[in-house]
């Protein structure tokens, strides 16, 4: 059988072919051996297979003596402030986050209510690979323990970062695309105490997705024209684990997931000012936010735990990812989509503008994202053949090579999981943006 997809944090891969019970069990067991003592939380979006993986994982903990937290059908940044409510040693969120049904997968969460980073990530790997589960005798087995309420912590953390009552008397139209993931559950609750007059798409959170999971253009069509038809101000999309959020403005159109980050830094900074952290891979709409406001800006790894460490170590006010994932610490160093929602609704309150005015007013950025074929032998000498091409610009070796000009970048980095290399541009347009993309890949044709 083939392996799982493993980052740093987590694994994923098809039910019943590459994730099986036995191989979350396995690494559910290789969690539980590095997390400290104490109970481990256990929460799932709302694919069906996560009630049969939910099960196999609290038997695998209890059997090594844990007692377990079932959160049940929970948002994956719910399952961080719900870990850390409970005082609890480490959470396992069944999640596939934005891939087809036929997947599902693990997201590993430290006691400190973030997902693990790659130090703890890695022993995890290693004891799933070499280390058989020592399974305890019937009388040292763990208990479990259900929790009854899973939005409160979470609803009262968001709230408390907006001026509530500023956008009550809004009265704000919202329509709300959970796409039957395990957005609703809060989505809905925190959308009613902020008075919004709200039209849900997909609330029954049963994993019987309306549309691909990714909250894309190309997958919301009909979402676009449910905002329109609804009348509403502004259309917040979920993906299913609602870590990401994407937004369409009153007009229909989809404003997407990179000014998600990116209205959010601009909010957070008018009030707060202090560093910003994103991705290499995400927009530089929050570098020029930074820059702006005279803030210290500071670019990370690709991947959430990476976002998280460098938040950490610049003691960041705001960061997250391009793709819709925005990490406030007042809430939880995790992506959060209600996050999103609730500061955009306060922007909007705040300066009494429609969401597509605040979107218009940040500099107008276009990304194209490539792959390209490449055997991983190949791969080193294609960034040193790449450097020496792209002679004219910055470059740095964070993750891959990024190449900065004024007003555009190109990013090279090779797949953990695929024979391929990504190649992604951001320019002021979208062809500038394709011509970087392709020059890159001519050079990587001919390796």
């Amino acid at each position: 059988m083939a392996d799982p997809i493993i980052s740093v944090s987590g694994l994923r891969g098809i039910v019943g072919e590459t994730l099986t019970p036995e191989v979350a069990m396995r690494y559910a067991a290789a969690f539980a051996a590095v997390a400290p003592p104490g109970d481990i939380l256990v929460g799932r979006d709302s694919r069906p297979s996560g009630r049969m993986l939910s099960l196999a994982i609290h038997a695998a903990l209890q059997a090594l003596g844990r007692t377990t937290i079932d959160a049940g059908i929970v948002a994956t940044p719910t399952a961080g402030v719900l870990l850390r409510h409970y005082q609890a040693a480490g959470a396992i969120q069944i999640t596939a986050s934005h891939n087809p049904l036929p997947y599902n997968g693990l997201k590993l969460f430290s006691a400190a209510g973030r997902v693990i980073p790659a130090g703890l990530g890695g022993e995890v790997l290693r004891r799933y690979r070499s280390d058989a589960p020592a399974w305890l005798p019937h009388d040292r087995l763990g208990g479990g323990l259900r929790c009854d309420d899973t939005i409160t912590a979470h609803l009262l953390a968001v709230l408390a970062t907006v001026d509530a009552e500023r956008i009550r008397k809004c009265r704000f139209r919202v329509v709300l695309d959970s796409n039957h993931g395990a957005g609703a559950i809060l989505g809905r609750r925190l959308l009613q105490e902020l008075a919004c007059r709200l039209t849900v798409l997909g609330e029954e959170p049963d994993g019987q997705f309306a549309h691909p999971a990714e909250p894309t253009a190309e997958n919301l069509a009909g979402v676009l024209r449910a905002v329109t038809d609804a009348g509403a101000n502004v259309g917040f999309c979920q993906d299913p684990d609602a870590d990401r959020l994407a937004v369409i403005d009153q007009s229909g159109r989809y404003v997407g997931e990179e000014y998600t980050l990116a209205m959010c830094v601009d909010h957070v900074l008018r009030q707060q000012k202090g560093p910003i952290v994103t991705n290499c891979s995400s927009s530089r709409m929050s570098e020029g936010l930074a820059e702006r406001y005279g803030v210290p800006f500071f670019r990370s790894a690709v991947g959430e735990a990476n976002v998280v460490d460098a938040m950490l170590a610049h003691q960041a006010v705001f960061g997250g990812e391009g793709n819709g994932g925005p990490i406030d610490p007042r809430v939880g160093y995790v992506r959060d989509s209600f996050v999103g929602m609730a500061l955009l609704l306060d922007a909007m309150a705040a300066r009494h503008m429609e969401i597509g005015q605040l979107a218009d007013e940040l500099p107008r950025y276009e990304i194209v994202k490539t792959k390209i074929s490449l055997p991983p032998e190949k791969l080193a000498p294609a960034i040193d053949a790449l450097e020496k091409r792209f002679s004219d610009a910055s470059c740095d070796r964070l993750d891959g090579l990024r190449f900065d000009w004024p007003g555009r970048w190109l990013l090279v980095r090779g797949s953990n999981t695929e024979p391929i290399v990504r190649a992604i541009a951001e320019a002021p347009t979208a062809a500038e943006a394709q011509q970087l993309c392709d020059a890159a890949g001519a050079m990587l044709a001919g390796m």
